[in-house]
């Protein structure tokens, strides 16, 4: 850049190099190609924050395992809603991963999504019944047909050796699904905004910090810092996305808008054990989940997790909870004091009265030592050594707190995207399923957004998820179809 306040102007600006912005982008790119965009990330590359895979976003989260999407109440039954929701969505984005491929926008899909099992584990009379209960309704479901369950050792034994090895307490139960995948959606991300850099339409920033977002007559102006040169670059845009994982709320803060007002965030950090024996690895080929702490939001519950970085087999467990003030990993420790404002301060004191088991849960995990950490792995790897693990910072989650439907504040789990009326702006909040779920959460965004180009845009979006509008659950032909057709392509059988 040649001067110290260049001006442009874009019909879109997407705020994050991540996979939330490379989903939306790639959406407009096919339904509107001459559109101008620019995509602003303030490190290096793509894909390294939020949507990087040591970053705890490399699940391809369906619902499979992870039991936090099926609660238990109060006379035992199992609610599969929200399990069934995120696993519709899933296969949405699925589809939308196989277009990709078919498009040559990703040349080969190992890059990005592997074949892997996903499992639950639990232990102890109680956790049992539960888990029977929770096979039993999903099982009922076509999303969940292939669904497996087990209280014996030796069968556990097959599914996940690590699991069963040096194993004492054979009180034990698993549920098993061979339709999991492992998704590394840093790379994904990558390649999504490698093809959008490559149209003339698109410019992709990197090293550039968005710095403020202000209203300018119909659109935004939004000010980006190149970290490089220290120059100033003002952009013009008619519509904005923030999709800067944890910086999104104070950038949305920073708008103005109406509809952020009450929001605010609790940082969450968190650290795996990475195993370094190659042995060990070699041998365990499965995501398996357990029960959470009481306390813990839904992003520390714990898992030994097979995933595939960079085309290497590897294996972690964790994660462990921990606190910083940070927003982003690579953010400032003022991010939290600087979030608190006026409209937001008693949802936050009202939260942090309310999730008092939060607090404690945070401080016993910073309290534990080395060894206590490998004894909360040994109850779900028994024989594990400490010599075969290495301690690695996991990346930052920012929980949503708001205001509940009954006006009490609540510490919100999930993803929500918050748009301000006009729909010339909109970010995303929260946590996990995220990225998993990013192509249905953007086709949503379009919906709201752009409610005066949808029905013009819907046949070009079906194009890339042809059951848009469907549910797939409640129709078995067609799920069947979508699955052996997405496997195909994805080479996942």
């Amino acid at each position: 850049m040649s001067s110290t306040n260049q001006k442009i102007s874009l019909d879109v600006a997407l705020i994050g190099g991540g996979i939330m912005s490379a989903t939306l982008g790639t959406f407009l790119n096919h339904v509107e190609p001459g559109w101008s965009i620019g995509v602003f990330e303030s490190l290096d590359r793509a894909g390294a924050e939020s949507s990087d895979p040591w970053n705890n976003a490399g699940t391809g989260h369906s619902a499979l395992c992870e039991l936090n999407y099926s609660p238990a109440g109060a006379d035992g039954s199992v609610d599969p809603t929200k399990a069934l929701g995120i696993a519709e969505q899933f296969q949405q984005s699925r589809q939308f991963y196989a277009w990709l491929v078919e498009q040559g926008i990703v040349k080969d899909p190992s890059t990005f999504i592997n074949a892997l099992p996903h499992a639950s584990f639990v232990i102890g009379q109680d956790h049992k019944r539960y888990l029977q209960t929770r096979y039993e309704t999903l099982k009922q479901n076509v999303l969940f047909q292939d669904f497996q369950h087990t209280t014996d050792i030796d069968q556990i034994a097959e599914w996940a050796p690590l699991v069963a090895e040096g194993r004492t307490n054979n009180d034990v139960a698993m549920t098993r699904s061979e339709a999991g995948t492992d998704v590394n959606f840093g790379s994904l991300t990558r390649q999504l905004l490698d093809a959008m850099a490559a149209k003339n339409s698109t410019d992709v920033y990197y090293n550039h910090k968005v710095t403020n977002i202000k209203r300018s007559g119909n659109g935004w102006t939004v000010t980006v810092k190149d970290k490089a040169s220290k120059q100033t670059l003002e952009v013009n845009a008619k519509f904005v996305f923030v999709g800067a994982g944890g910086g999104a709320l104070p950038l949305l803060q920073k708008s103005g808008i109406d509809e952020i007002k009450g929001y605010g965030g609790f940082p969450v950090s968190g650290e795996f054990l990475r195993c370094t024996n190659e042995e060990v690895i070699a041998r365990h080929e499965a995501k398996v989940y357990g029960q959470a702490s009481v306390g813990a939001p839904p992003m520390s519950v714990p898992h030994l997790d097979t995933r595939y970085v960079d085309g290497k087999k590897s294996l972690m467990f964790g994660p462990y909870g921990g606190f910083s003030p940070k927003f982003l990993k690579s953010g400032s420790f003022f991010d939290l004091p600087f979030s608190v404002r006026v409209h937001n301060l008693g949802t936050m004191l009202g939260v942090a009265k309310s999730n008092f088991d939060l607090v404690t849960y945070l401080v016993s995990e910073l309290a534990k030592t080395r060894n206590q950490q490998m004894e909360a792995m040994r109850a779900y790897y028994p024989a594990a050594q400490k010599g075969d693990w290495e301690m690695i910072t996991a990346g930052q989650r920012v929980q949503t707190m708001k205001k509940g439907p009954n006006g009490k504040a609540v510490l919100a789990f999930g993803t929500e995207v918050v748009s301000s009326a006009d729909g010339s702006i909109a970010g995303l909040l929260g946590a996990s399923p995220g990225a998993s779920t990013a192509a249905p959460i953007m086709v949503n965004l379009l919906k709201t957004c752009f409610a005066d180009k949808w029905a013009g845009w819907e046949d070009q979006i079906k194009e890339l998820i042809p059951t848009l509008g469907q549910k797939l659950n409640n129709n078995a032909s067609l799920y069947t179809e979508v699955k052996d057709r997405t496997d195909k392509v994805l080479r996942l059988n």
